[in-house]
């Protein structure tokens, strides 16, 4: 086919607006494009630093991610044969193959930055979609419901490391607390089953694994997360924490290479990154540790190594597939530590004020939860 195609136009045109990148150091194909994920993100870190939700990044912001909403079937109706979807994918151009993991993030930066009705029907859209989504055992994958069948690895061609999609800690953590946002408790039938299976899968070290980020550190804070919004886990956050305690690096950073997939006894080991110190840091401020000395030099490590408003890191600490292929996302070094240090100065507020940050937002420009808006009261576990 002639390059001049109008088929073949359209692919060069796709490949060279959405993959490529030419800058100093020449041209080059990116593995994916990240946008609905980086920008759900970058409301919670803003909305962590301060912004009100009628400042015009949040605004516009809000407004674009829910004109990515997805209505539209794929793949995913094979096993959720249900006519409507709700959800969001990670790039762009994706509306086959929406995901669980996007569009838990994306309720939540909703929750946390938008307003108005056409929000909340989006918010809810994406939470029903999600809820189908569980699979048996009580969690959730991103891509799939009970995609387990591991037959598929015994093709001879089945060279690749992850060719399914089941369910993960990280993942589940992350509809757990788009829930806990929505107003459901720890007793929702969906949150226990969710809560059961985190409680099964922590490893004997106190973490969790990460499957979408590198690796434990990942894991174990968005699953530290999802237990404090919630307000339950008991000694599971204990073990957690001291976790992270234990493996602190001396410069005050966290950090842990991509080789924690291939032998777990290198889980949170590594050189000091950005992304994993924030995501270190925040798990601390989450469960009731922000005052506590490891906080506060994991916070002075990201003070001290910011340049021109962001982080060097050179490190991989996005996971596309374990064992196989790495992502290094341009945004993670900026949005991380800018909402661990937004959370730092919220921390500091309600240290002022005799307050505490376990299992609270930020009550600045609040708006209600579905159960506030049902007149319900949330179930502590």
């Amino acid at each position: 086919m002639d390059v001049d195609h109008p088929v073949m136009r359209l692919g060069l045109r796709g490949l060279r607006e959405r993959f490529a990148v030419a800058d100093s150091h020449g041209w080059r194909l990116q593995a994916c494009m990240s946008p609905v994920w980086d920008t759900a993100w970058a409301v919670l870190a803003l909305r962590a630093c301060g912004l009100p939700r009628s400042h015009p990044a949040i605004r516009s912001a809000v407004e674009w991610i829910v004109g990515e909403q997805i209505l539209s079937g794929g793949d995913w109706q094979v096993k959720v044969p249900r006519p409507e979807c709700g959800g969001w994918a990670f790039e762009f151009d994706n509306d086959t193959y929406p995901d669980v993991d996007d569009t838990a993030i994306v309720v939540l930066a909703l929750l946390e930055g938008g307003e108005g009705r056409h929000v909340r029907a989006a918010e809810e859209k994406g939470a029903r979609w999600v809820e189908a989504m569980r699979s048996r055992n009580g969690a959730w994958g991103s891509f799939d419901k009970d995609n387990t069948r591991r037959l598929i690895y015994r093709i001879p061609l089945a060279d690749f490391g992850a060719m399914l999609d089941p369910p993960s800690e990280d993942v589940t953590a992350h509809v757990l607390e788009m829930l806990a946002g929505l107003g459901r408790g720890s007793g929702d039938p969906l949150v226990r089953g969710g809560l059961h299976y985190l409680a099964r899968e922590q490893r004997a070290s106190g973490s969790w694994y990460g499957r979408w980020g590198v690796n434990h550190v990942y894991g174990t804070w968005c699953v530290l997360s999802a237990l404090s919004t919630l307000g339950c886990g008991g000694p599971r956050i204990g073990r957690a924490v001291g976790w992270l305690l234990r493996v602190q690096n001396e410069d005050g950073g966290w950090g842990e290479s991509c080789h924690s997939y291939e032998d777990e006894s290198f889980a949170g080991v590594g050189v000091s990154t950005a992304s994993q110190t924030a995501w270190a840091v925040m798990s601390l401020q989450r469960t009731g540790h922000g005052g506590d000395p490891a906080c506060r030099r994991g916070l002075d490590f990201l003070r001290e190594r910011q340049r021109g408003g962001t982080w060097p890191e050179p490190e991989y600490t996005g996971t596309g597939f374990p064992g196989d292929f790495y992502l290094n996302y341009g945004m993670y070094r900026h949005l991380f530590p800018t909402m661990a240090l937004g959370m730092a100065g919220g921390l500091e507020q309600l240290s002022a004020a005799g307050g505490n940050l376990v299992g609270r937002r930020s009550t600045a420009d609040r708006r209600p939860t579905t159960a506030d808006r049902r007149g319900s009261r949330r179930t502590a576990g």
